[in-house]
Formats: C-alpha cells, sequence, structure tokens
C-alpha cells in the first residue's frame, strides 16, 4: 500500500506530500461524472448555491519559464509560486507554493492583503522581508535569485466534492480561461481567453490511500491519468 511521505522542503517547513490524479475529459463525460458524485459525497462548504465557485490564480516564472519547462518535462522534483483567490472577492487572498516530488504533491500558503499583493505586482518587494512569514521571505529570496516575475493568470470555475476517508478531494474545472500574459490579478475588467476546447479537468488527490467507493466514482471506461497542467494550457496563449 502507497504511505504518505513526510519531506523537508526547507528547514522552517515539513510538509506532507499526496497523490494527485489528473484527467482531461469531454462534456458528456463530465456530465455523468458530476450526477454520480453529487450522489455519493458531499461538496465543498465553500460552493455557491449552484454547487460551484471560481478560481483566479496568478503564476510566477523565471524569464527562461523554468516552471512550464520543468513540468512539461516531468521534472521529478519542481515547484510554482502562484496568487490565489476564490470568487469576486479580493479581500482574502492567498501565496502559495506547490511542490511535486516523485510523483507527489504538496502545498503551503500564506495569507496576503490585496494592498500587499499590489506592490508585489508593482515591483515593490521589501515588504516580504519585514515579516515573518517563511514562505514570503522564500519568495523574496526566488524573486532576488531567480527572477521569478508574474507571467499569467489562470482562472476556471470548480466543482469540487469531499470524503474523509483518505481525506481526498475530487475536483471538476472548467471554462479554464488565461488572461493572454496580462498579469492585473485585482482587476475586475480582464479580457480571458478559453484555453482549451470545451471540456474539463478532473483532479483527484489523496493521502495515503484512495478508497474503493472513490476509485469507481471517478473511473471513465478508456480514460488514464496523464499530466494535465491548467498553467501550461494557459501558457499556450502568451
Amino acid at each position: 500500500m502507497a504511505m504518505t511521505t513526510m519531506t523537508t522542503i526547507d528547514p522552517l517547513k515539513t510538509v506532507s506530500l499526496r497523490h494527485e490524479l489528473k484527467h482531461q475529459i469531454n462534456l458528456r463525460e463530465d456530465l455523468v461524472l458530476s450526477q454520480r458524485l453529487k450522489n455519493l459525497f458531499p461538496r465543498d462548504k465553500y460552493a455557491g448555491p449552484d454547487g460551484t465557485y471560481q478560481v483566479t490564480s496568478l503564476y510566477f516564472d523565471t524569464p527562461y519559464d523554468s516552471a512550464l519547462w520543468e513540468k512539461i518535462a516531468g521534472v521529478n522534483r519542481r515547484e510554482k509560486f502562484r496568487l490565489r483567490y476564490y470568487g469576486t472577492d479580493t479581500s482574502f487572498i492567498r501565496l502559495e507554493k506547490k511542490y511535486k516530488i516523485n510523483g507527489l504533491c504538496g502545498k503551503c500558503s500564506a495569507r496576503i492583503t490585496a494592498v500587499q499583493a499590489e506592490k508585489l505586482l508593482s515591483g515593490s518587494y521589501e515588504f516580504l522581508l519585514d515579516s515573518d512569514e517563511p514562505l514570503f521571505i522564500e519568495l523574496y529570496s526566488k524573486l532576488k535569485g531567480k527572477w521569478l516575475r508574474p507571467k499569467t493568470i489562470v482562472r476556471y470555475c470548480r466543482e469540487a466534492f469531499l470524503y474523509a476517508p483518505g481525506n481526498v478531494r475530487i475536483t471538476l474545472d472548467r471554462d479554464i480561461r488565461t488572461g493572454l500574459g496580462n498579469v492585473d490579478f485585482l482587476n475586475a475588467d480582464n479580457f480571458y481567453l478559453r484555453a482549451m476546447e470545451p471540456g474539463t479537468v478532473l483532479e483527484v488527490k489523496f493521502d495515503a490511500f484512495l478508497p474503493e467507493i472513490v476509485r469507481m466514482a471517478v473511473q471513465i471506461p478508456g480514460r488514464q491519468a496523464a499530466a494535465c497542467s491548467k498553467y501550461a494550457l494557459c501558457r499556450r496563449y502568451d
């Protein structure tokens, strides 16, 4: 049985890594799967009346697009930094760092205010050093040392389901759109272009084991787990 792995990413944090399966599915498969999941699992508590919510993320990358090319090449140990908010509420923004290590994924995050986010986007980074938040300090070192810069905005509509055994989270991400290189993250009037043909990205995340009920519920005949990065999809239009 596969076990959850604990690994020290930096001297200040120990991160629990999770398994992650991804599929790109068509609209018919999405409809069938969504109806099935509704009957089996509770939705994410943050979902709106229709069971979904909007996610807007701003990804950072180096001048050489290291995060993008490491993803495409399937590098075993890689990372991405991003800012994220939900719906249209920019009063709650998170700075996140995602890890991928030998096929397992992890994430750490910290709250960042809209004012701080504006400073970050304008190139004023010094406030990061005034914090005792390790993720802020690490981002500052990457901004200076690797020349990380805001790269593109990714926006989509998410329907999420939870299952406590195995700490399972199932998400259906639809209407994936790109900001076309626009990094004005907090501007509600941004134009977003659809980044892929109508379809959905299915993701299944879990800890040490995937319960059989979930394995059967997300099964789609003829589909196999494959790399499917929303960031990479949106970077095609830069």
